[in-house]
Formats: structure tokens, sequence, C-alpha cells
């Protein structure tokens, strides 16, 4: 058996350089009792919490694979619901860290979260149109709402009806009855998407952004409001043809329609239109939780802040607009009666909505959220497009008030994407380098150790000693920096157009530059007297330049110093001695420039990478072209070699980076994370660490480990993968009686699905093999005349020697909540008879009354036609009839008894509570009259 060649797997160690992402929305969560210090962002496919206070990253929730889209923290503040870009949710707690609840159900990026009063329920909504309610206690998804035919941009419950209120791309707004799980009203008064919509006024009214610059509000009127005798009667529906819908055009031009009386549950008449400063469309719209305070902003960095009045307010507003208009009536001398001056007084919208402040933040807003101190002061929390978060107070109350930015998060990431990564040559700080800012991170800690300002940075490295760094400009300049103090050296003009590379010689006295201006630039290293002090610093002198025919996009330097490879703007890439700068080879073969490039330790291959998606390994003796791989599905950006071997990495737009053996020509190994753009990578001197950067601003370590890798099994795991996505997009499975598209399940199929359902048929096989073996023990028992010992089935020996039957119960149990009936749904037929009969046994059992009458009442309902058409189940169904509603009642005793218990228990907990506030309250006083003694006995024995 011949030798195989062995790698090191590389796995992905941290995220970091990334303060927000900007796919999904900021929120303030509640931390160790604490409101308004911590707030939840997403950070590509994880969640950071930060505490504003200190500026720390306190917790992370670790996410899959999938982009975060949207968040949505629970009522009672222990949970945040994640939405992903691949319609799933999952529920973390935020005392644990940990994301136990996962929802699959729809089937693209999540857009609008929203839990009910209580936490009871989460309404979900898509870029797939639907909307999905799920019970967040039982684990399960109650209804699909059908019926925008757009992404949902808002989803929101009514506090105190069982009504959700949606809108969506589509420029409708619908009203949903929850009883029924129907639409019972649609708006139709907007020309544009709707983007935002909140409920104010004790959700007498509902306020509405879309793509212009006004705000509408819709005044709403409940039906048992109407019915009301002591309101005022509602204006008379026109009569219309049964199942038709007039529409008329409104006041304001706009298109409403008329329900017929039978379907109308509440009316809504629009109250007018508030108007934004901005004139773009509203990027978000909320308002804070007492209701009072209505904010929203548009794709620039102001946020508008409004009041709304309450009915207190308004009425004394109301009086004074009387007063004054009762004195001008006497000075004009009318004898007007007091019915004509309150027509002549009204209250306008503008009255009852007030505009507070603006708040002008330092870039564009991507995301905000509000929250109210108990001081009644306002907060708003920004995040930034930047990469950045900032924290504003108000205070509403006062006249004019003005907003204080008090906090700012900016040293964990930089403003733009990196466009340049290095190591140090101790392996433990790593260089990021970008428009504005460079950034030196300590590799173990993550942690930004320093912050230094510059030009826009395309290329750099660590000077040897690690104490300076050099960094290559857009703008041509070559800066120097000194790391102990953080400031800039030197800046030099080294050539007229952008210095896209740098390459440090391998004897480390000088470095080669090569810009847009067609020539590569051979520099050294210097002490040259520092004007400001007395000792000598680090400069860099200029020896010689080799002037070329085309822009030069890469330059590296051959391990023995003999060799320089210049890659041109002419697709090829030119070998030069660096003693004579003669001309030695030229490699062409690519069709689209040379982007990268490296040389391998030894000197004996270049590996160029280009914007053609290919990569070439070519041999430095002749120049031949060893291989030509297809690498990425976009531009190669990066390439470098592992430190003393002829494995490389690549990295390219298609957001991967990959791993490849120069000798073999074969991939090894791919590193996926990224949601966007690879721009540059770094290989650690050791190479035992890879660090990457990314149009998602996020930085990446991947860390080298023990263990092995082998080809095959990658390739085997890949195929696995690309079968458990293929499963995913399957069409889902047909339910009798429905029509194709019109699925109200609110599961999806899943890969977790279809083992779960495997599980299911393998330990009903399972059953039916025992039980066929018990037969046949019994009959052999029979006919021997004495007792043989039956063999036991390793599987039930490993569930500690349980029944066949006891087994498929613990399977059942295993099922996720929220993956079961999506697994009964794809099982087929032939299972269930038996499933049936199992129920049976278990439910006169009395063990999981809950679980075992879901997959029931399920079962059921999705093979009604096949199980009433099979005269052996009848008796089966007449047995579980019979059994089900003894025990469900039982069961529902037992519960009814134990609530009461609690009623009890709470009202003595309540009444004991009262004694309790006014004894703490006492030992509270006695606490601090005997530390005030402590403090006087002190003073006067120091003095």
């Amino acid at each position: 058996m011949g030798l195989t060649k062995q790698y090191l797997r590389y796995v992905a160690s941290a995220v970091f350089g990334l303060i927000g992402s900007q796919k999904g929305n900021i929120v303030f969560v509640t931390l160790r009792g604490e409101k308004g210090r911590y707030v939840a962002v997403p950070a590509c496919e994880h969640v950071f919490i930060w505490d504003l206070r200190k500026g720390e990253k306190i917790l992370i929730l670790q996410g899959l694979k999938h982009e975060v889209t949207c968040l949505c923290p629970s009522p009672d503040g222990l949970h945040l619901a994640v939405g992903y870009e691949d319609g799933s949710i999952r529920i973390f707690s935020l005392l644990s860290g940990e994301g136990n609840v996962t929802f699959n159900g729809h089937k693209a990026a999540i857009t609008s979260l929203k839990y009910d009063q209580l936490g009871g329920r989460l309404a979900s909504g898509s870029k797939d149109t639907d909307i999905i309610v799920w019970d967040v206690i039982n684990e399960s998804g109650l209804y699909r709402l059908k019926g925008h035919k757009d992404a949902i941009t808002q989803a929101l419950f009514l506090r105190e009806k069982n009504l959700l209120v949606t809108s969506g791309k589509d420029t409708m707004v619908k009203w949903w009855d929850l009883d029924t799980q129907h639409c019972f009203k649609t708006m139709v008064g907007h020309r544009t998407e709707v983007w935002g919509l909140v409920l104010v006024s004790e959700e007498k009214r509902l306020i509405t952004g879309a793509s212009d610059s006004e705000l509408r509000a819709w005044d709403i009127s409940y039906l048992q409001e109407i019915e009301d005798p002591e309101e005022p009667e509602p204006k008379k529906i026109k009569e219309s043809s049964p199942g038709i819908q007039d529409s008329h055009e409104a006041e304001d031009g706009t298109l409403e329609m008329d329900e017929t009386p039978e379907d109308r549950i509440l009316t809504c008449r629009k109250a007018g239109s508030i108007m934004r400063e901005g004139r773009d469309r509203v990027v978000n719209l909320a308002v804070d939780k007492t209701g009072r305070i209505l904010a929203c902003h548009g794709t620039d960095s102001v946020l508008e802040v409004f009041c709304i009045l309450s009915k207190e307010e308004i009425q004394k507003k109301m009086d004074k607009k009387m007063k004054k208009a009762k004195k001008k009536a006497k000075l004009n001398s009318c004898n007007e009666e007091e019915e004509d001056l309150e027509v002549n007084v009204k209250m306008t919208l503008q009255d009852e909505i007030q505009r507070v402040a603006n708040i002008k933040t330092s870039a564009k807003i991507k995301s905000f959220d509000l929250i109210h101190t108990p001081q009644g002061e306002l907060k708003a929390v920004f995040l930034l497009q930047n990469n950045l978060l900032e924290l504003y107070s108000l205070n509403a109350s006062t006249p004019g008030p003005q907003p204080v930015r008090t906090n700012r998060i900016t040293i964990g990431g930089h403003r733009s994407d990196v466009r340049t990564l290095s190591f140090s040559s101790d392996n433990i700080a790593i260089l990021s380098a970008a428009a504005d800012s460079i950034k030196i991170w300590n590799r173990s800690t993550l942690q930004c150790i320093r912050t230094m300002a510059c030009e826009y940075a395309l290329c750099s490295f660590f000077v040897p000693g690690d104490r300076q760094v050099v960094i290559g400009t857009k703008t041509g300049k070559l800066q120097l920096y000194d790391l102990a103090s953080g400031n800039l050296l030197e800046t030099i003009d080294a050539h007229d157009g952008a210095l896209w590379s740098l390459s440090l010689s391998p004897d480390q006295r000088g470095f080669v530059t090569g810009g847009a201006d067609k020539s590569v630039k051979f520099w050294d290293f210097e002490l040259v007297k520092d004007e400001n002090s007395t000792q000598k610093r680090l400069s860099v002198k200029q020896t010689r330049t080799l002037q070329l025919d085309e822009e030069v996009l890469c330059v590296t330097y051959s391990p023995n110093q003999k060799l320089l490879a210049v890659s041109l703007l002419d697709c090829t890439v030119k070998i030069f001695y660096v003693d004579t700068l003669k001309f030695f080879l030229s490699l062409y073969g690519h069709k689209l420039p040379v982007i990268c490039m490296d040389i391998s330790y030894d000197g004996a291959l270049i590996a160029t990478g280009s914007a053609d998606r290919n990569v070439k390994i070519w041999g430095l003796d002749f120049g031949d072209c060893h291989k030509s791989l297809f690498a990425h599905d976009d531009s190669v950006m990066y390439l470098r070699f592992v430190p003393k071997s002829h494995l490389f990495f690549t990295a390219g737009k298609d957001r991967k980076i990959k791993q490849w053996d120069a000798d073999k020509f074969e991939h090894i190994q791919t590193l996926e994370g990224h949601h966007q753009e690879i721009w540059c990578l770094a290989v650690s001197p050791s190479g035992d660490y890879v660090v990457s950067s990314s149009h998602d601003k996020s930085l990446r370590l991947w860390e080298r480990t023990r263990e092995p890798l082998i080809l095959e099994e990658e390739k085997e795991m890949q195929r696995e993968a690309e079968y458990e996505e293929s499963v995913a997009k399957e069409d889902q499975p047909a339910v009798p009686g429905e029509t194709q598209g019109d699925n109200y399940f609110t599961g999806k199929k899943t890969i977790e699905t279809v083992k779960a359902a495997e599980r299911i048929m393998e330990a009903i096989e399972l059953y039916r093999e025992e039980t066929a073996k018990l037969r046949e023990h019994k009959a052999i028992c029979k006919a021997a005349g004495k007792e043989v010992p039956l063999p036991i089935n390793p599987i039930l020996m490993a569930y500690g020697n349980i029944s066949p039957s006891a087994y498929v119960l613990e399977i059942f149990k295993g099922i996720k909540s929220s993956e079961l009936e999506e697994s009964l749904l794809v099982l087929p037929f032939s299972y269930v008879p038996d499933i049936l009969r199992l129920f049976n046994e278990f439910i006169q059992q009395g063990s999981d009354i809950e679980l075992l009458c879901r997959c029931l009442f399920f079962l059921l309902r999705i093979h009604f036609g096949q199980i009433t058409s099979n005269q052996m189940l009848v008796p089966v169904i007449e047995k579980l009839k019979e059994t089900t509603i003894s025990k469900v009642s039982q069961v529902r005793d037992v519960i009814g008894f134990n609530m009461a218990g609690l009623d009890y228990l709470k009202r003595e907990c309540e009444a004991k509570s009262e004694v309790m506030f006014f004894a703490d309250a006492t030992s509270h006083l006695e606490e601090k009259k005997r530390k005030r003694k402590k403090r006087e006995k002190l003073i006067l024995t120091v003095t």
C-alpha cells in the first residue's frame, strides 16, 4: 500500500472586527435585571450582546451558518427570538446563551418577528410572503396566514383582541382574525410599499410609513364600540351584491374598500398625514413601550422623534383653543353660539402628534430601538451603516429638548472594509487596515490594542522586529508607523497612482513596491536622526526603479532573493533577476489580469490567481504551467502559500476560502463562513493560523487543528451536505384534500424531519420484529414444554432493557416539538395502523397524554380518508375514542385543580407581601441608622 499524504484540518476559531451587521435590527435586552444598558445586534450568523456602559461584548449567541436578519426580545426579557436568512427562527435564553428551540417553516429570509403581550405566541413574517404564528410554550406552529403578494415588512398583535395586523411590500395592510385564521380586512390606501406600521393611542390609531414623505394615520373603530348606543351611529354602508366589494375614492384620492356588514370586525378611516422632513422612504418606524414616543428614519442619518399626546393633554389643548376663540369672538363683538365655536375650533392630527426633535447620527442609520428610563428620559440606540453603535438620550418632557450622545462603540471594528491583513513574526499580533484606520489585534484575546488613523490602505507588512509597520495607500504613498506610540513616523510619495503591492525582501533589509504608475521601486531600511529627539528612528530610502509597459498589480520576491515576480495589467506575470533587473520569464495564459500570486518556500513553484477565476501553478525553473485549476465561482482575490509546504490558500469573491495541494493539484478543504466577498487573507509564519477579511465587515480567524483530514472522507461529507440541501429544496409532501401550493401547515421539510421520520419507521420495524420473535418464542416454549431464554435486542438493552412498545414511545418523545408534525407528514401510511394501536396502549397507561393526543389528531387529520375506509381500523378508532376522552378529562381535572391551588397560593402571597413591605421598610430604616452611627463614631475617633 502506497503512502498517503496527511493533511491537517483548519476550523473556524472566531469572528472579530465586527460591531454589528447591516441586515438585521438592533434591540435593547434586559440582562441581570438591568434595562437600557445592554443591546443585542446581529453579527453575521451570530448575535452579539454589547454592554453600552463599558463598551464590551459580554455574550455571543452562537449561530450555525446563515446570516441573522431579524431580532425580537420576549416581553419577559428572558429570551431573544432570532430570524435567519434561510427562514429558520431560533429562540435563545439570555441567561444561558443557548438556543434550544428552532422553528422551520419559512422558505426565505425572516423580515419581521413580534411576540404577543404575554410572550406565548410569536408571529413571523418572511420574504416568502407568508406569516406564521408559533406557539412558543409548546414549541410548535399554530397556523400559516397566506394573502400578501410580496415580502412582509411588519406584523403586530393587538393587546385586547385576538387580531393581527400585517404590512407588506405589496402596498397592502391586512387585518387577520386569529380565531378563524382569515383576513377580514385589507387596507388599500397606499400607492407604494408599506415599510412599517405601529399602533398608538390605546390601539385606536394605526400609523403607517410608506415610500413617500408621509406618515399616514388611521382611526380604528371596533364593532362593539360602534354598536354601543352611547356612541354616534356609524355611516350607513352602501348595499352591494353578496361577495362583491365596492370601492370608492376617499377624500385624499386613495382607494378604499367597504366590507359587507357581516364580515366587519372593525373599521379604519384615514385621520390624516404627518409630513416627515426626509424625502425618501421610511426604513424603520417604531414606538416605545409606553406608546407615547413615535420615531422613524429614512435612508439618511436623521431620526425624527414625535410625541403622541394623551387624552388629557388633548383636552387641555382644546380648552385653550376654545378660550382663545371666545376671547377673539368677544373682541370682534360676535354673537356666535358655543356650538358654532366648537365647530370652528377643531383639533388637527398635527396637534395630537407633535414633533419633538431630530437626532442626527454620525452616519446613515440602519436600525434603531427606543427605551424609556425610570427617570423619564428617552434612550435611542442606533446601529449605523459604518459598523458603529451610538446611544443618544433625550428628555422629551422639557420644552425644546436637545439630544445628547452618551455612548459610542467604535474600537471593536473598522468603519469600512479591511483591504489588507498581516501577521507579526511571532504569530501574536494581527494588523488590519481599511480606508481610514489601522488596527493592531491580539490574536489570542481578539482585542484591539492599537488604532491609528491612515489614508486608504491597500497593502501592509510588519517591519522586522515587529515595532513598526509599513502601509501602502491608494494615493501611492508609503506610511511608516511606530506601534509603541501609535504615531505616524513618515509619509513618502512612492508612486503617482495606487500602490497595489508590497513585498518584504527575504534578507529583511528592504522591500519592493509596485504601483499603478507602471513602475516597481526598491527600498532599503535606514536609521535617520529624529528631529524631535536625540535618538535615531527608522526610515526608508529608494535605491532602484524598474519601469514597465503596464500597470503593476502584484510583486513578490523569491525566497532566495534572486528573482522578482511582477504581475501586470496585460494578464501576464514577468519574472526578473533582482540583481541586474534583466528579464527572465513571462508567464502567460490567464484571460484576465493576475490579482494575486505567491512563491513557495523553496522557490520551485509560483501560484497565480486571476480575475478569470482560475489558479495556475507554474515551475520557476522553466516557466512551464504545471496545472490550471478552476478555483472559485468569482474572481480570485488573494493567494498565500502555507510556510514550509506546497499547500496554499485562495480567497475569492464567491465568499469561500479554499486550500489546495500544489504538488498533487488537489482541492483539500473549503472554509465557509463569510457572507460577502472576501478581500484578503494572511497566513501566520507558523502556518497555524489564517485570518481573512470580507465585505461583511468581519474578520475571521481559522486555526489548524491536530485532526487529520482524509480527502475521500471530505468528498463524502461534501456529497452528504449537497444531498441534505437538495432534500430541503424538494417539494413539500402532498396532503389529501389540499391543492398544490395551498400548504397551511406551519412546518417545512428539512433533513431533521426526514431523519426523525426514519427513526419512527425504524422503531416500528423493530417493534414488528420483536413482536414476531416473541410469538415464535412462545410457540417454541409451548412445543418444548419448558421456558427457553429469549435473546434481548441490543438496542432495547441500551435503553435499559425496555419493551419494544416503550422504545417506540421513547422515539416519539425524542423528536423535537417543532419538528413533530412534519415528521409525521412524511411518514408512509403503512406504519400508521401500528402507531394507532400502540397509541391506544400508551393512552390507557396514562403516560404523555398531551404528546400522544397531538400525534393522534394530526395523523387522523392527514390520513382521514384511508383510516375511515379501512375496516380493520374501526375497532381501534372506537377504543381510542373511549380512552382518549376519559384520559383527557382526567388530565383536565388535574390541571384545573392545580390552577385553583396556584390561585390560592398567589392570593396568600399577595396578602403576606403587604405585611412584608412594611417590615422591609422598617428594617431598611434601622440599617441606615446603624450605618450612620458607625460613620459618626469613625469621624470622632479620627478627630
